[in-house]
């Protein structure tokens, strides 16, 4: 379902915002994305060149940006806790097609809400990015910096964790019972039951966080509920206080204002003011979209996976994800579907598979960006600013390694050295203890809820505004991006000091 909603959001905010293509247009080759640039047709060319003047006049991204705020935002919040309300094991087969339907169509509609939303983060960025760099040559690493605690839901901030850490603090029995070594599970629940104002507070926590993916946008991976310990270990180190760096944003400003040519220090305050005031929005869409909307999908093919399981139909409740969404009705209807072995297959071949493995271009590379310079102001400075954002979201380091560095993007400042943690997948977050160094492939923002554990952040791919250049510049850990091999060459629990200034990972011993 993931191209055609995706297709629509895009061609939602590039017509939007005057942009000179169509979309990006997603496929998918034995299980691996693939996705490439639709032209505009020409007839287009004319009234999209306008509405990129009156984007840029108007600043048409703060219209989105109260869109999402006033009525976007909160409806999503409402309608995913209607959805997560409904507990599959009381349905019975027939209901719980119809629910699966209800949350497959909610799914499909806030992917396309999350790519609908994408520019009004990007453009003003990009935007920033483009002519600061221009006025002083710094790299956008240094410039990004600016916008740091612009984006509190990045680094997992909400009034609802506040709301648990305070009513813990204020409650001996709470502390009591989150220090305990019951089981996890067990753990969460006695939390959610507690009479004391920390019940309630443990309630709109885990309500509000415990059916987000806690990374990808696949039902494959698994919601914060099935990672207990993780999410007990990570609550229990934000109410001891998590330690990330103090802020020095304002003197940041000032030093880098201070290299701003005189003439054009009112323009920089103006475009920093438009990046810092729409850069949240950059990861809010996916958190309050469809990481919320796949997680609840999970929780409910799961349950028809157990049914199934139970009934002797699949071999196991895990399989049932590898169906497809005819198939999932079919099965639990007792209609022809694909067999038990048949979902196994499907099964073994994700998960022994991974995109390194698949060419990352099908077909001849794409071409270089076209050159904007004949093309009018407006059109030509909304072009580059979606060039220069999706450059910095994509681009990892082409930097050479030495045997024991790695060279990436500089994301997140600070040095930090520490026991490498190298996860695969998000099944094995567990493994994850406070004080480590995250080594994995990527991150998405609903990874945030996990970032009280971690010392540092060093990923494979993705540029510096990847989501996890972002969550580490948002909660103040180091951060290094793009490394390409970090997973092949970093190994688990090596020693490492990941400098966040320089974009160099050192494996220590």
């Amino acid at each position: 379902m993931h191209p055609a909603a995706c297709l629509k959001g895009v061609q939602e905010f590039t017509r939007f915002y005057g942009m000179l293509i169509d979309a990006l247009e997603y496929q998918y080759v034995n299980g691996f994305a693939y996705r490439t640039v639709r032209p505009l047709a020409e007839t287009e060319v004319p009234q999209r060149m306008q509405r990129a003047e009156e984007v840029i006049q108007r600043k048409l991204w703060r219209e989105q940006l109260r869109d999402w705020d006033e009525t976007v935002k909160p409806a999503s919040v409402k309608a995913h806790k209607e959805l997560q309300s409904v507990d599959p094991a009381s349905l019975s087969d027939k209901d719980l097609v119809d629910h699966l339907t209800r949350c497959r169509n909610r799914h499909a509609e806030m992917i396309c809400q999350h790519m609908r939303f994408t520019a009004a983060a990007m453009v003003p960025t990009g935007d920033f990015l483009a002519h600061v760099g221009d006025w002083t040559g710094l790299p956008a690493a240094d410039l990004l910096e600016l916008l740091r605690g612009t984006s509190p839901v990045s680094a997992g901030a909400s009034a609802e964790l506040d709301h648990l850490i305070a009513s813990i603090k204020q409650d001996a029995a709470a502390q009591k019972l989150l220090e305990s070594n019951d089981n996890p599970g067990r753990l969460l629940n006695a939390l959610r039951r507690q009479k004391s104002e920390t019940g309630a507070a443990a309630s709109a926590y885990l309500d509000l966080v415990g059916y987000r993916l806690l990374d990808g946008f696949d039902i494959s991976g698994p919601v914060a509920l099935e990672l207990p310990d993780v999410l007990l270990r990570a609550i229990r180190a934000a109410v001891a206080g998590n330690g990330h760096r103090s802020s020095n944003v304002e003197d940041r400003i000032a030093d880098i204002s201070g290299q701003v040519p005189h003439q054009h220090r009112a323009q920089f305050d103006e475009l920093l003011e438009e990046a810092r005031l729409t850069y949240r929005i950059r990861d809010e869409r996916g958190v309050f979209s469809d990481i919320w909307a796949s997680g609840i999908m999970r929780r409910n093919v799961l349950a028809g996976g157990q049914r199934l399981a139970g009934k002797g139909r699949i071999h196991d409740a895990a399989h049932f994800v590898d169906a497809g969404f005819e198939e999932m009705c079919s099965l639990l209807s007792d209609a022809d579907g694909p067999s038990a072995d048949e979902l196994a297959r499907r099964f073994e071949f994700r998960t022994s598979h991974s995109a390194k493995e698949a060419p990352s271009v099908l077909g001849p590379p794409p071409p270089p960006p076209p050159d904007l310079s004949g093309l009018p102001p407006a059109a030509a400075r909304i072009m580059r600013a979606i060039d220069i954002s999706l450059g910095a979201l994509f681009g990892s380091s082409e930097a050479q390694h030495d045997v024991d560095m790695l060279r990436g993007l500089a994301a997140s400042r600070g040095v930090y050295e520490g026991p490498a943690r190298r996860v695969s997948n998000p099944a094995e977050f567990d493994r994850i203890i406070k004080g480590d160094v995250l080594v994995t492939e990527s991150t998405t923002e609903a990874f945030n809820i996990l970032l009280p554990l971690l010392g540092a952040i060093v990923t494979d791919s993705g540029g510096l505004l990847s989501h996890s250049a972002i969550v580490a510049r948002e909660y103040g850990i180091p951060g290094v991006v793009g490394t390409r091999e970090a997973t092949d060459r970093i190994a688990d629990g090596a020693r490492v000091r990941v400098d966040g200034n320089t974009g160099e990972v050192t494996v220590l011993e």
